[in-house]
């Protein structure tokens, strides 16, 4: 293919067909503002609608200025990025948009980590001379997201993100002219929507228009309550991502920082997630042992594949999307929800504290997992299991706020039982970490032999979609592996069209699984810090000196001491749960 030559700023520059002029200037380290546009790495898309007119450059021989993120290049252009007449429109646009934006950056959960905010300093903008009516709209609290659309600039990222990343439909752009604004279909709010509250709409949002539901204050209270006694978990893909916020770079792994940073804060025990997804697998693995048995004994009634159920903005979308095929996913909870159940009566009991009295508290990389602690299966005459759930970044911005050196903290241990974990464990924070701990498991115990090598590499990477072969001593299981709702859904259809070949499919909502969830430090796309994250979990894996989740010593004391066994009547009315189909709330809605 021919490159095309262009001129940008006096300096020569050979591009690709198709290429915009945005691109070819980020190739030769011009930066050109923007807000609108948004390029997601791997993913494969890139936004690129050319409304907010920021990156507006000027072209020789063009009468208007051109939006540098969807113009593309041609032979021979020549192009100013920065001179007066660029500098004086981008100047304009940004007091335009400011005038129709409230000026109440102090109180925003976005200040400081504003796009808008951002550039407005960089153009050094300091008064807007544009007065007039502001558009509003009512501001939308869902039990884990809240849309302010006051602060909405139209950039429309959310919407690429919600309807072509992860294919759930809910956000679009609606109205015209001055009241404009993306929102679910009839301006409904999120919770009478299908949304699944995965949160990649808040993590690309470039203002305060979407945020967490943030629920530190309610934490901070507890913590100071003498009669409360408060415990923390902390899931897999905090630990490979929390310092990124401290200027540590991606990947570095804080978790002995993290445990000493929670501690220092006030709580009273400091657990780990990895417990519980120790205990995940002894029930999904077993569950998934128990239908693969029936189908190779003749039970052609057996549900296959079994789905991995760990995530809830996953399950939020096949109870939303997929209704007819509530009885494939395993039963079994979530980590966070199977932690919560153990530590409100088993861990609650071991230390003589009332249910009502014990603070179960999570941080976690996910905005659905605040939504998945308010679901009334998880609770116990209206006490919660899990209490809160904060994300990473509220878990940073806490720290900050109590004072405390993140990165002179030296290294503390998690406390014991609730915080003893395997390798298999901490591997659920990265795409197809789940699937390959319950092959740890599940091929021990269905072949009676030592696995010796765990490191199962086929089900590792990136790529939206992928499969693997794993030979269980002569019966060979064929697994799939998927990330991203969108991703989801093809596999998803080929189940209900009968083509799936699968026995077990991993599926997490997030790009690059949890650790590229909602609620971790914004990584706008770029896979190398993804990457990065995820090698920093298999690390961990590495130099952990039990990798396989069936001989954790305190998931075996579990059992023995209050469980029973895996799939036993007790795990089952603690650690398992059933599916509803939501497509009828949403017809209640409408009636």
């Amino acid at each position: 293919m021919n490159k095309i030559k262009v001129n940008i700023d006096n300096t020569i520059v050979e591009v690709d067909p198709g290429t915009t002029i945005l691109q070819a200037a980020r190739q030769i380290d011009i930066d050109i503002p923007t807000l609108c546009y948004m390029h997601l790495g791997d993913m494969g898309i890139e936004h690129k609608p050319g409304g907010c007119r920021i990156c507006v450059v000027e072209v020789k021989g063009r009468r208007n200025l051109a939006p540098a993120c969807a113009t593309e290049c041609t032979e021979g252009m020549e192009i100013e990025t920065h001179n007066i007449r660029v500098l004086n429109a981008r100047k304009t646009v940004m007091e335009l948009i400011l005038s129709d934006h409230p000026s109440e950056c102090l109180l925003c959960a976005k200040a400081g980590n504003c796009d808008l905010q951002t550039t407005a300093i960089k153009m050094g903008i300091r008064e807007i001379p544009y007065q007039g009516e502001q558009s509003t709209y009512k501001e939308d609290t869902s039990p884990a997201i809240i849309r302010d659309m006051d602060k909405c600039i139209m950039c429309r990222r959310c919407e690429t993100m919600c309807n072509e990343v992860q294919t759930v439909g809910v956000l679009s752009a609606i109205n015209r002219g001055f009241m404009s604004v993306t929102a679910p279909a009839f301006e409904r709010n999120l919770d009478h929507s299908e949304c699944t509250y995965c949160g990649q709409c808040v993590a690309v949002c470039p203002t305060g228009a979407l945020t967490e539901v943030d629920h530190t204050n309610q934490v901070i209270r507890h913590l100071a309550d003498p009669n409360k006694v408060v415990v923390v978990q902390t899931a897999p893909a905090v630990r490979a991502a929390l310092g990124e916020e401290f200027g540590l770079k991606p990947g570095t792994l804080v978790t002995g920082k993290l445990v000493a940073a929670l501690r220092r804060l006030g709580f009273d025990y400091v657990f780990d997630t990895d417990f519980a997804a120790d205990l995940t697998i002894m029930e999904e693995g077993t569950e998934l042992l128990e239908r693969l048995n029936k189908y190779l004994s003749g039970d052609k009634d057996v549900k296959l594949p079994m789905l991995t159920s760990c995530c809830p903005g996953w399950v939020n979308f096949f109870e939303y999307h997929f209704p007819d095929m509530l009885d494939i996913p395993s039963t079994a909870r979530s980590p966070q929800q199977m932690f919560g159940a153990i530590a409100k009566n088993y861990f609650a009991e071991k230390i003589n504290v009332k249910r009502e009295n014990l603070v179960v508290v999570s941080i976690m990389p996910c905005v659905a997992k605040k939504y998945e602690c308010t679901r009334e299966e998880f609770s116990v005459n209206g006490n919660p299991d899990v209490d809160f759930a904060l994300s990473t970044r509220e878990l940073a911005n806490l720290i900050k706020r109590a004072n405390i050196n993140f990165n002179k903290l030296n290294d503390e241990d998690f406390d014991r039982p609730l915080g003893e974990s395997t390798g298999a464990g901490v591997i659920f924070g990265a795409t197809g970490g789940v699937i390959e701990a319950a092959i740890r498991t599940a091929y021990e115990v269905q072949t009676g032999k030592k696995l010796e090598k765990v490191d199962f590499e086929q089900l590792r990477g990136l790529e939206g979609i992928r499969s693997a072969k794993v030979d269980f001593d002569g019966l060979e299981l064929s697994i799939g592996i998927a990330h991203g709702l969108g991703n989801a859904r093809k596999l998803l259809d080929d189940i209900r069209q009968g083509k799936s070949q699968y026995h077990a499919i991993e599926i997490m909502a997030c790009p690059g699984g949890c650790i590229g969830g909602g609620g971790q430090p914004l990584h706008h796309g770029d896979s190398s810090i993804l990457k990065a994250r995820q090698r920093a979990i298999y690390e961990e894996d590495a130099n952990k000196p039990i990798r396989k989740s069936h001989e954790n010593p305190y998931i075996i004391q579990l059992y023995e001491e209050y469980l029973g066994k895996p799939l036993g009547e007790r795990s089952h009315q603690l650690l398992h749960t059933s599916y509803f189909d939501k497509s009828k709330k949403l017809i209640e809605i409408e009636e």
